[in-house]
Formats: structure tokens, sequence, C-alpha cells
């Protein structure tokens, strides 16, 4: 049975497509600058050569019809028609207060996806575009929406609340949510695997590091706490993004300047992070290059996010009372063994202890690796996630009756012989 499991931005559509009964990945890729000049889509499949093609995308439905015709016809094909694709699992970054679990898509599901758009106003219109693109393609496949904050739905009041005036939430929902819910759920799924205890037996912080970071706080196998709040610019510095700052700043800068609403919220998530300090950067490797050539902005950029990360640590082991594992993941996470370093310097009081020669060699981004010294009483794992795999099997399980909530559900990527990045 073959699931497509979609991720649908603001100018990309990813995908994935598995075979659940093999529990094979027959073929992933990206469809890049939807509704740009020079679209073009990216497509791997296991045991060929990667295949690029121009294609012009002007909007997300173009791009899903592309994604799926060139799954199922043409040279590069992987089944044999569109009708072997059974169901769909769609990442949706925001879900506010309604949702808090994995859905199947119902047009009054479609419609709350809908309601909460204004606090992703970036992420929620393209996944609305990529479902309605899905369905009028695939109408008789199943589809399923798997929210990106519902993983964080277990965090108490005291997280997840902003001291303001209490009616912004009453009226607007505003508070915090977080995302990457996907990724800290499948890596802390992955470490209580790793460490040999039950999932709700479990104390870790998770670092998903990349362009987009965000950290989060899990005790007894479920988040607390996370840095992303009622947007994705709070917390970590970012490739783009500021993350946290004086909330001052913003309106100063537009008494000082003549900036817009609309420019200031452009500069704060797209000229800021690691490229507002660098002034030229925001890939980490042009960054690490730059900083061994004595570039200083370059070298402030990463002591700023190592810094960033080591203060999350700090706050989140306060807040869970101890922990048995730190785990690194995404891009930056699973790459980046400088900046992972840097970040664990000067923990030893805490019982984190980095082994360097496992850190240095942990840069692959399908393989697991424990990367902290031997015998140390905090475990430091780097674990490339997979969130394809979480919405596969999220949908199956809504399909077959099986699914509560992320919580209470077996995953079984969980299981060692099912390891991330398998074919």
């Amino acid at each position: 049975m073959e699931i497509l499991a979609m991720n649908c931005g603001s100018s990309s559509v990813k995908y994935q497509l598995f075979n659940w009964d093999k529990k094979k990945i027959l073929a992933r890729g990206v469809v890049e600058r939807v509704g740009l000049s020079d679209s073009f889509i990216l497509h791997d499949v296991v045991g060929r050569s990667p295949f690029r093609e121009e294609h012009e995308c002007p909007d997300h439905w173009t791009a899903v019809r592309l994604v799926i015709e060139t799954l199922s016809e043409g040279p590069e094909r992987v089944v044999d028609s569109m009708s072997q694709i059974k169901a769909v699992g769609h990442r949706v970054v925001h879900g506010g207060e309604n949702f808090t679990q994995s859905m199947l898509i119902t047009p009054e599901v479609l419609n709350g996806i809908r309601e909460v758009q204004h606090l992703a106003p970036l992420h929620n219109p393209a996944h609305i575009a990529g479902i309605e693109a899905t369905q009028a393609v695939l109408p008789d496949a199943p589809q399923v929406a798997v929210f990106d904050t519902a993983f964080h739905q277990t965090m108490p009041e005291r997280s997840y609340m902003y001291a303001l005036p209490y009616e912004w939430y009453q009226k607007y929902g505003v508070r915090r949510y977080g995302m990457h819910g996907t990724s800290h759920l499948y890596v802390s799924k992955r470490a209580a695997v790793l460490l040999g205890k039950k999932t709700r037996d479990c104390n870790l912080i998770t670092l998903h590091v990349g362009n987009g970071s965000s950290f989060c706080a899990i005790k007894n196998g479920v988040s607390v706490d996370t840095s992303m709040g009622m947007t994705p610019l709070e917390g970590a510095v970012m490739g783009t993004r500021c993350g946290d700052i004086d909330p001052a700043i913003p309106g100063f800068m537009m008494e000082q300047e003549g900036y817009t609403f609309q420019e200031m919220d452009e500069i704060l998530n797209k000229k800021s992070g690691i490229l507002g300090v660098t002034g030229q950067f925001a890939d980490r490797r042009d960054v690490l290059k730059f900083a061994e050539r004595g570039n200083h902005r370059c070298q402030l950029a990463l002591d700023l996010e190592a810094y960033r990360i080591k203060k999350y640590i700090g706050a989140y082991t306060g807040v869970i009372g101890g922990i048995d594992a730190l785990i690194f993941t995404a891009g930056v996470g699973e790459m980046g063994w400088q900046i992972r370093r840097k970040a664990l310097e000067g923990l030893e009081f805490m019982g984190i202890e980095i082994d360097d020669d496992k850190n240095t060699q942990a840069i692959s981004r399908f393989q697991e690796n424990d990367i902290s010294v031997d015998g140390s009483p905090v475990r430091i794992f780097v674990i490339p996630t997979n969130e394809e795999l979480v919405l596969i099997e999220d949908v199956m399980a809504i399909l077959k009756g099986r699914y509560k909530n992320h919580m209470e559900f077996q995953y079984s990527f969980a299981r060692k012989s099912y390891q991330p990045g398998g074919s």
C-alpha cells in the first residue's frame, strides 16, 4: 500500500512516497520556487540517479499535479498509476488550540485550518492550497492533516501563556504554540529506544537546529515547553529569523527608519538571525568557512547561535529537573559538529560531556550517533529527523482506527530495525 506524505511550503512542495507493506521509501523529492520563476522538481528514487527537471509551477495546484505525475508517469515513475496512491498525509504547521492530534481531513477540518491561518500566515495558506490540490488530483484517497503544534499541546498553562492582557488570549488565541512537533516527536521516540527506556520514563531536550530552529523540553515523554511561540519567530537564533529580542526594538526601529509593519515583519523573519549578523550568509557552511578565515561577524554569528542553544539547555534542564539525554537533529544539528561542540562547552558540571572524536565523525544525514563520553550521566545523541514517517504512520493508524494521539500511539519507527533514511 502506497502512502504519500506532502509538505507544502510557501514556495515549495516536499514529498515522500512510502510502501507501507514493505516499510520502504519508494521516492522523495521537492518542487522548488512554486509561484516564482525558474521552478523545478528534484526527484530521488532509491537505486537511481537523482532526477531534476525545469517545470513552471505558478501555483501549488500545478506543483502537486507535477509531483503525482512524476511518481506515476514517465521514466521516473515508481507506481503504475495514480490510483496506487491510497492515502495522503499533509504537514500543517499550525492547528491552533482546536487541533490537538492528527485528523482525517473533512470539510469541517479544512475550514478549521482556515480559521487559524492568521496564526501562521506564511504556512497555513500554502498547506490549504496543497490539500485542495491533492484532493482534486486524488479524489478517492483519504487525506490526513498532521499538525506541528499538536505535540506541544501537553504544555502546562504556565509554559504557553504570555504575560500580556488575558483578553488577547481569549479573543485572538495569543499564546505559545510551538512548531516542529513532528520532528521533536520523532527524535524523542528514537532516543527512548537508544536509552533502552519507555518513552514515558524519559526526560529529554531535543534541539532541532536548521534554517528554522526550535528546542523542546520533554518530561516523562511529553512536551512541557518549547522555544518557538505563537509564531516561528521566537526562540533560537535562526538562519534568517531573529529569535528572542527585546520586544521594544521593532517599534524603536520603525520610528528611527520609518519602516512599515510589513517591512519590519520582513526584516525580523527574513533579514535577521545569522544573515542579519553576518550581512551575507544564512547557510552555516558559508559562515563556518569565513569564520575560519578570520571574519569577525561570521564568528560572532556562530558564537551567538551556540550561546543561545546553551542558555536553553540550562533553562530546560532546570524546568525538567534533570535530563537523560540531549538530542541534536535537523540540518545543522545533524551536520554541524562545530556548533554542537561550541554549544556544549563548559556543561560538564551538568553531566553533559561531549566526546570530541565521536562528535567530529558524526556528520551523516542518515546515521544515528551517540557523541557523549563513555559513562556520561547525560547521553548526547545525533538523530536524523524524519517527519515524513510520522505523517505516514499517523495516516495508517487513523485509517485503521488505532490512533488516539501522538503520546499514546506506538510508532513502528521506534524499533531498532527501522532506521531513518533507510530504504
